[in-house]
């Protein structure tokens, strides 16, 4: 899985003034916190911060709070209603000798049967959430839809992996392949 390096500012104040005055300067607070892990007050430039935030790739972050190195991985993150900014910012420490679980991108391949006879590709899933090693952890899902006719679908419980586990519910569905409606017409048309 791909890592990114985070520089952070630990911060000892936690009024609204302090947390008011850190915006003010374009920096988002942030906490990080895990098991055998003192929880560790710091924050973020807002700018840093985008590049976890907007991209659809999953991370492991190695986090450096005025020298104090830990992994993390983004664990919430809550949002402005109105503006859409960065408001506060958990992060789960991790350790390499533990499983981690995170959400993994989904990347869909291959030409599918269905959508060569007409039909259209519904994919309802961009992430599924998975468990494993630091190590085994994919940057993305592979799932090939070659053999997928008209009204199937992919749903978890079919995929599986080397040294994964999904834990996103089984009945979750990826993808389908939907009959659209000159694909009917022109079904309804042979026969």
């Amino acid at each position: 899985m791909k890592q990114i390096t985070l520089q952070g500012i630990g911060r000892t104040g936690n009024d609204r003034a302090a947390i008011k005055a850190l915006r003010k300067e374009g920096r988002v607070p942030c906490v990080y916190y895990g098991n055998g892990v003192e929880n560790t007050l710091f924050s973020v430039s807002a700018k840093d911060l985008e590049t976890i935030t907007n991209t659809p790739n999953s991370y492991i972050i190695e986090l450096d709070v005025e020298g104090k190195k830990q992994l993390v991985v983004l664990h919430d993150i809550q949002y402005h209603p109105v503006t859409d900014k960065a408001l506060h910012v958990d992060f789960l420490a991790i350790r390499e000798d533990k499983p981690v679980v995170i959400n993994v991108p989904v990347s869909i391949t291959g030409n599918s049967i269905g959508v060569r006879q007409g039909g259209k590709l519904m994919v309802s899933t961009r992430k599924l959430k998975v468990s494993g090693m630091i190590k085994d952890l994919p940057d993305q899902l592979d799932i090939d839809i070659t053999d997928l006719n008209l009204g199937k679908q992919i749903v978890a419980g079919d995929l599986h992996y080397d040294n994964i586990q999904i834990v996103s519910p089984k009945a979750t569905i990826i993808c389908s392949i939907r009959m659209t409606r000159a694909a009917a017409a022109a079904a309804n048309a042979e026969a």
